[in-house]
């Protein structure tokens, strides 16, 4: 059994779901304040603390024709940080639209991941959808 975390990352709020590839299925857990583009390590390492993941996966930006979105350069340097502080795998996964699914999600369900925001349900989301495939972007 592996543990998972995800994360939808942005420039001031980053969000973290957490899931189980035996279930195949994940949970929002919270949204986590950034600083322009730098995220609350000490509060992400509590999380990986926690969990105690075997990999992460992170949402890769793209616009609708495949190309890379304004952020993407920015969420590829927040996964070689991710690599570089704690040494566990990070996998990517196409996260199109996924901000558009969580907050569709909001409006037309009574979510029970709502308490954890918009940020932390398109974690879920882009999670959900790796755990599901089974494979990265990239």
């Amino acid at each position: 059994m592996q543990t998972l975390l995800g994360f939808d990352f942005g420039l001031r709020r980053i969000g973290v779901a957490a899931g189980q590839d035996i279930t195949g299925t994940a949970t929002a857990l919270s949204t986590v304040k950034a600083r322009d583009g730098q995220p609350d390590w000490t509060i992400i390492s509590g999380l990986l603390e926690t969990w105690q993941p075997d990999a992460l996966v992170v949402g890769l930006p793209r616009h609708g024709d495949g190309t890379d979105a304004d952020i993407t350069d920015s969420v590829r340097r927040f996964i070689r940080q991710l690599e570089g502080r704690y040494r566990l795998p990070v996998y990517t996964m196409d996260e199109r639209l996924s901000s558009r699914a969580a907050r569709e999600q909001l409006d037309t369900h009574n979510d029970p991941d709502a308490a954890q925001g918009i940020d932390a349900i398109a974690a879920r989301i882009i999670l959900q959808d790796w755990l599901e495939t089974g494979n990265s972007s990239e």
